[in-house]
């Protein structure tokens, strides 16, 4: 195994592990939540359950893509299937996206239902939750970051905003325990109030997290200033009289480049071909560039 395959083994054991911990941390959550929630009459805390058990989706689905985009090349996919890892992206977006409708609905039917007073073991479980998540968020954003993982980013930021609808959760149901508890009858509704304030934040979250994923789905290329090292490294390659167009798109955690380089027109196809081996093993040191395309152009300074 050379160090390339070290790395990506090695990668795909990292990123497995960080959606290991979303499964496990939001199972756990959920149930510790709902009971809690049923227990303590708080529909801010049951939607928040909610939340928190449709992350155990979106780590399946993670899990399911960082399993897929690990799959080498093959007749039908020659650019590798690292795109699976952006699509699960798209999935997780669009289950939060659901998710949050559906505490939305339940939160608005709540004010034409008589409402209890939450129990005061709800502000613990969602302190509990407020922590144990920010912790999620900050390991699997770091390793999302760091592996050039898009659907771990997302997974990470679903659990950010479960931080968010769980801050919003604890404010509703702090406001409807002190309205309890000085006979402030209409405070009660706090708690419905901020499920549906978690709605909105989720449903914000899902869209931006869509709109990006797309947007990377769709053959997205560097933009010129991330690929500045590379055309700088390309151009010193002896031979190369000058690189005439540089394209780096990526597929989920990896790069394809696609470079015309200009040559000696008098030179031989070998020695053409050489240059372009040299320019591809050049630009293949960069960990997360999977293959090159390199096109031999003969150097003119006419203006075509």
């Amino acid at each position: 195994m050379n160090g390339t395959d070290v790395m990506k083994e090695e990668r795909y054991k990292k990123v497995k592990f960080g959606a290991w911990v979303g499964i496990i941390g939001n199972i756990a959550l959920a149930v510790i939540k709902f009971i809690v929630g049923m227990l303590a009459n708080s529909r801010a805390l049951v939607a928040d359950a909610v939340h928190s058990a449709s992350d155990v989706v979106g780590s399946v689905a993670v899990l399911i893509g960082i399993r897929a985009a690990q799959l080498p090349p093959d007749r039908d996919h020659p650019y590798g299937h690292g795109k699976a890892e952006t699509i699960t992206a798209i999935i997780v977006a669009v289950l939060l996206f659901i998710v949050g409708l559906e505490i939305a609905i339940g939160a608005i039917n709540a004010f034409f239902e008589p409402i209890a007073v939450p129990g005061i073991i709800a502000i613990y479980a969602v302190i509990f939750s407020i922590v144990v998540k920010e912790l999620m968020f900050r390991y699997k954003i770091y390793l999302g970051k760091k592996y050039k993982s898009d659907a771990l980013i997302t997974d990470a930021w679903h659990h950010r905003s479960d931080v968010f609808s769980s801050i919003a959760a604890l404010l509703g149901i702090g406001a409807s325990i002190i309205g309890g508890y000085v006979g402030i009858p209409w405070l009660v509704y706090a708690d419905p109030v901020a499920g549906l304030f978690v709605a909105i934040l989720i449903g914000k979250m899902a869209w931006k997290l869509g709109s990006e994923s797309i947007h990377n789905t769709l053959d997205h290329v560097l933009h010129d200033e991330d690929t500045e090292e590379m055309l700088q490294a390309a151009q010193n390659v002896a031979g190369v009289f000058k690189v005439d167009e540089l394209l780096a798109r990526e597929h989920g955690h990896y790069v394809i480049v696609d470079i015309k380089i200009a040559v000696n027109p008098e030179i031989t196809v070998e020695e053409g071909h050489t240059i372009g081996k040299n320019v591809k093993a050049k630009l293949m040191e960069d960990e997360y560039v999977q293959d090159v395309r390199v096109h031999i152009n003969p150097y003119s300074t006419e203006k075509e």
